[in-house]
């Protein structure tokens, strides 16, 4: 292997490639990404970056010298159009083919979109930096912002914009915003903090049109023709993969690049980050998670087992979110669960805690306000597969 091509200059791509250099890999890295930047870090956002508390500068995920250091050979700017496995090469936007022993799949996701909202000003998506400073620009005092989908970026910019002066309504299609995700009484926990910093939370709010007037957004329409106004609309309704580009080559998608325990969708190929939907043999079924956290973790993953041993690449997912003053921390596989349990829930002190069960193990833990060791034990009991009834008598993980 003299040749590795990385498809996705994102956190998982530079983690995958740094963890070959570590491992002592002296070939040729290619690392293609669309953006014409450097990898950045995408949670800050919706956080720091649309607050105006970081600036672009500061989202790098790494100094220059440090990527420099790395030798590799960039490709920005230049988006994948194509995979050919039989011959071993990439084929970029510009009618070049890039030879690889070995390819690394880590294209990630965009923001779905609603028909009709091209070309509307006001009308807003959040995945990328420009994506972010497109709608900084437009949260000012007294402004209305109307966000579409109350998932986890949704709710982050809702807090965001309101610390901003800016008023905000949030819809969500189904009963509790997050519910399938993490249960209806986290999804009311977080309802409530919303209400309490002034956000309007619609549930069972179907968009079926966004207005607009003279190429600008003007608000929006819901089935029960209930009509919204709005300044500017974000569209955060999820992602959809970036396999488009793989067409005819052969290899597997369904909702993301199909992988085994390995990370491997073919031989001498390799998903990485959100676009890869593995199988994850610590719950015994396949997943597909947009955390920075999981990305990193199976790129390193990915560059072990391509110099080594390799090893099913088994993790307790994590992920975070920060909204107003509570920070939100969860373990485990949460969607699917047969059973959330709330352990905790008291909003004044701001404190949730809700035990999730798949079957008859313990899948998962969602906390807000907990101490560290309180999280540690409950990664613990989820790593270990425990059965539900030995985590709910823990002590520990009280």
């Amino acid at each position: 292997m003299n040749r590795v091509v990385i498809v996705g200059a994102s956190a998982g791509g530079l983690a995958a490639a740094e963890s070959l250099r570590r491992a002592g890999f002296e070939g040729v890295i290619t690392l293609v990404g669309d953006e014409p930047r450097p990898p950045y870090d995408r949670p800050p956002l919706s956080k720091q970056l649309l607050s105006g508390r970081w600036a672009p500068a500061k989202l790098a995920l790494r100094p220059a010298a440090d990527l420099d250091a790395l030798g590799l050979e960039l490709r920005l700017g230049l988006p994948a159009t194509g995979l050919n496995p039989s011959r071993r090469h990439v084929m970029l936007a510009d009618d070049t083919r890039v030879p690889y022993d070995t390819v690394i799949i880590a294209t990630g996701v965009r923001a779905r979109r609603l028909p009709g909202t091209d070309g509307l000003a006001g009308v807003h998506t959040l995945r990328t930096l420009p994506d972010a400073l497109a709608l900084k620009e437009r949260l000012r005092p007294g402004r209305h912002l109307l966000i579409v989908g109350a998932g986890f970026v949704g709710a982050e910019v809702a807090a965001t914009a309101r610390a901003l002066g800016v008023r905000v309504t949030l819809l969500e299609s189904g009963p509790v915003p997050l519910g399938q995700a993490v249960g209806e009484e986290a999804g009311r926990f977080l309802t409530r903090l919303h209400h309490e910093h002034g956000v309007a939370v619609h549930t069972g709010a179907m968009v079926t049109e966004i207005l607009g007037a003279e190429g600008a957004v003007t608000g929006v329409r819901l089935a029960d023709a209930t009509v919204l106004p709005a300044d500017d609309v974000l569209v955060a309704v999820g992602s959809a993969p970036n396999t488009e580009w793989l067409a005819g080559s052969g290899l597997a998608v369904d909702d993301g690049l199909v992988c085994d325990e390995f990370c491997s969708a073919a031989e001498n190929v390799y998903g990485v980050g959100d676009v890869a939907r593995w199988h994850n043999p610590l719950f015994g079924t396949a997943m597909r998670i947009e955390h920075r956290t999981n990305a990193a973790e199976q790129g390193m993953s990915v560059a072990r087992n391509l110099l080594g041993e390799p090893r099913p690449f088994a993790p307790v997912p994590y992920f975070w979110s920060d909204q107003y003053d509570a920070k939100i921390q969860a373990y485990g596989h949460l969607r699917d669960h047969d059973e959330a349990l709330v352990m905790d829930s008291d909003l004044s002190r701001r404190q949730l805690l809700v035990a999730y069960r798949k079957g008859d193990r313990v899948a998962g833990v969602l906390a807000v306000g907990k101490s560290p060791k309180i999280l540690r034990a409950w990664r613990s009991l989820i790593a270990a597969g425990s059965p539900w009834t030995a985590a709910l008598t823990t002590p520990t993980a009280a």
